[in-house]
């Protein structure tokens, strides 16, 4: 699979940026830089002013490919999603039994993230911890239904109904299909942070991984 997707090129919102960070040297030490930075201080305490000192240039040359940290985060969320569709979309394409094909589907939305050598300047491993940490706060925003018009969760929102057509043809009476689907893609990140930082309050452990829980509920809530 990473051979397949070492030769796809993830599309992104181009009014997510101001220049595409990925047709520069520049551009994609920025976004590898923001996310180590934003892994190590967290993303209130992240500013352009401190990743310009990291990669050594100046604040003002930041600002050339993104107007706000809001819309670089942004980004960074729309990239990780795009490549989970890719992975989900490849894993699934050849599974005929509905099932399978949603077990298979659960499992690239819920596992934990490996790094993809095939994205040098994208640690996908460091970003997925990001996106546990951050991604519901580029959701509870008060321009949320603005950013949603102009199409900023566009990815994430298709990966959800792509799950919910499986549910649906697993059980088509079932009648909560979307909202099982999303309760699978969003908690399965809640359900990552328990584990890592609130143990006494989940029965996600290494042992039994979030992936083994949403399998589980799927299949008993689905027959």
């Amino acid at each position: 699979m990473q051979n397949i997707l070492s030769n796809i090129i993830i599309a992104v919102n181009d009014k997510l940026y101001v220049k595409n960070p990925e047709t520069s040297d520049l551009g994609k030490k920025i976004i590898e830089q923001s996310i180590l930075l934003i892994d190590e201080i967290g993303f209130e305490n992240f500013t352009f002013k401190k990743l310009g000192e990291k990669i050594n240039s100046n604040e003002s040359s930041i600002y050339r490919y993104f107007e706000s940290k809001h819309k670089l985060m942004l980004y960074l969320s729309s990239w990780y999603w795009g490549w989970i569709e890719y992975k989900l979309v490849f894993a699934t394409n050849n599974v005929e039994e509905p099932m399978q094909r949603l077990k298979k589907a659960i499992t690239i939305v819920t596992e934990k993230v490996e790094d993809d050598n095939s994205t040098l300047h994208i640690n996908e491993s460091i970003l997925n911890n990001i996106i546990i940490q951050e991604f519901t706060k580029t959701l509870l925003t008060k321009e949320v239904d603005e950013e949603n018009k102009e199409g900023f969760f566009m990815v994430y929102k298709r990966i959800i109904n792509r799950i919910v057509a499986i549910i649906t043809e697993v059980n088509p009476n079932y009648p909560f299909a979307k909202s099982l689907a999303s309760c699978i893609v969003e908690g399965a990140l809640h359900q990552h942070f328990l584990k890592n930082h609130l143990k006494t309050i989940t029965n996600c452990t290494e042992k039994n991984s979030v992936t083994d829980f949403y399998i589980d509920l799927v299949e008993k809530t689905l027959r």
